[in-house]
C-alpha cells in the first residue's frame, strides 16, 4: 500500500496537540491526581492495566489521565513503554492459592472452604442513578472511608483461601494437574504461529480487548458452540511475586501484583481412558477485570475441547480467529490507520474508476 509523505503540516499537528491539552484543561479546577484514577475509575484503571498488560498502578494511571480516558489509547501508551524497558528477571510460576484476596465468589457451591467473600462488586445493586454524586461535598469521600474502616478489625490476617476446584479434583470429577515441563511462550519476544501452544494463547487473551473476547465468548454461549459455564471459583486479589535472590538464588517475595482469576467448570466429558469428568476454562488477568477473566475461561475452554474434538466448527472455537481478532492494540491501531493520508491509493481508484466509466460510455456508444 503507498502513502503520501504528510509534510508542511508540522503547525497544523502541533495546534491539535495544543487543542487535546486545552480539552482536558476546559473544566478548570485542579488536575487529576493518580491516585484518584487509580481508586475512584477502579474499573476503568483495572481494565486499562489488564490489556496494555504492564502491572504498575501509576503508569495506568498517568496513561488514562494522558489519554482523556480512552482505554485503548491509554493501553497503547503502556505497550509502548513496556517494549523500551530491559527484561531483568523472570518469576517462576507463581501459585494463586496465596492470593491476599479482596473478592472470591463460587457460583458452583453455597458454601466453599474459606467462605464466600463479596467484596467491592456492583454485582447486586439497582442500577439507577445516585444523583448527589453530581454535587459530591469535597469531604465525602473522607467521612465514607472514615464510615467503613470504623467496623474493620484491626487483627485480621491477610485472607487467603483454598481453592474451590481442588475439592472436585479429590473426588475424581475433575482430571489431575499435570504438571508441564513446556516453555512459557513469550508473545513479546516470539513471532506467533499456528497451531499455538495454550500458554501463548493465554498470554494473547490475558492481554486481549475486553469486548472482544466478551464478544467472541458470547457468541459461544448464545449458541454458536457449546459452553454453558459455571463459575467454579472467581477470584480477585493480589499475589505475591518472588524473584530469585542475585547471591543465593533462593526466591524473594519483592512485591505483589492485582489480579482477577477465574476457572468454570463445563459439561463433563467422556474420556478415552477413565471415567468421564467435567472440563475446565481458564482465565487470568492483570487488575480487576471480571468480565474478561470469565470471558477468557470460557473461550480457553471452546479452543481446547475444539482441539480435542478434531477441529473448530465455530469461530469461537477457531485459534486462528480468536487470537488475532482480539488484541485491541492492534486492532486499534488497523482502524485509526484508516485516518491517515491514503491520497496516493485513492487517487489510483478514481483513475481507474474514471476509465471504466468512460469504457462503459463507449461500449454503449455514447460520449464519456
Amino acid at each position: 500500500m503507498s502513502y503520501v509523505a504528510v509534510k508542511g503540516g508540522g503547525e497544523a499537528i502541533r495546534e491539535a496537540a495544543r487543542a487535546l491539552e486545552a480539552l482536558r484543561a476546559m473544566a478548570g479546577g485542579p488536575s487529576l491526581d493518580p491516585r484518584q484514577i487509580e481508586h475512584q475509575l477502579h474499573f476503568l484503571h483495572g481494565r486499562v492495566m489488564s490489556e496494555g498488560g504492564l502491572a504498575d498502578a501509576d503508569l495506568v494511571s498517568l496513561a488514562i489521565k494522558q489519554a482523556l480516558g480512552d482505554p485503548l489509547e491509554a493501553a497503547l501508551y503502556l505497550r509502548a513503554h513496556r517494549s523500551t524497558r530491559p527484561r531483568l528477571a523472570e518469576t517462576a510460576p507463581l501459585d494463586t492459592a496465596r492470593m491476599r484476596l479482596v473478592r472470591r465468589i463460587s457460583a458452583a457451591f453455597k458454601q466453599v472452604p474459606g467462605g464466600q467473600m463479596l467484596g467491592a462488586t456492583p454485582d447486586y445493586l439497582h442500577r439507577l442513578f445516585r444523583f448527589e454524586l453530581l454535587e459530591e461535598d469535597p469531604t465525602a469521600l473522607e467521612r465514607i472511608l472514615a464510615d467503613w474502616l470504623a467496623d474493620r478489625p484491626n487483627d485480621l490476617p491477610p485472607p487467603t483461601a483454598p481453592k474451590v476446584l481442588d475439592a472436585l479434583r479429590a473426588e475424581g470429577l475433575l482430571p489431575p494437574l499435570q504438571p508441564s515441563s513446556e516453555t512459557a511462550f513469550d508473545i513479546t519476544r516470539e513471532p506467533l504461529g499456528f497451531p499455538v501452544p495454550r500458554s501463548a494463547a493465554l498470554a494473547i487473551m490475558a492481554r486481549g480487548e475486553t469486548g472482544g473476547l466478551l464478544a467472541l465468548a458470547y457468541s459461544n454461549m448464545r449458541g454458536y458452540g457449546d459452553i454453558h459455564p459455571t463459575v467454579g471459583e472467581l477470584r480477585v486479589g493480589y499475589l505475591p511475586v518472588e524473584l530469585p535472590h542475585p547471591v543465593t538464588g533462593e526466591p524473594v517475595e519483592v512485591g505483589e501484583v492485582l489480579l482477577t482469576e477465574c476457572e468454570i467448570v463445563a459439561m463433563f466429558a467422556r474420556e478415552e481412558e477413565g471415567p468421564p469428568r467435567f472440563t475446565v476454562g481458564y482465565g487470568a488477568c492483570f487488575g480487576h477485570n471480571e468480565v474478561k477473566a470469565i470471558a477468557m475461561a470460557v473461550l480457553d475452554r471452546a479452543m481446547s475441547a475444539a482441539a480435542a474434538a478434531g477441529g473448530p466448527k465455530n469461530p469461537s472455537e477457531d485459534p486462528d480467529f480468536v487470537l488475532l481478532h482480539v488484541d485491541g492494540i492492534e486492532s486499534h491501531g488497523f482502524c485509526i490507520h484508516y485516518k491517515m493520508p491514503h491520497y496516493v491509493t485513492f487517487q489510483s481508484d478514481m483513475d481507474r474508476l474514471r476509465r471504466a466509466r468512460a469504457e462503459a460510455a463507449r461500449a454503449e456508444g455514447r460520449a464519456p
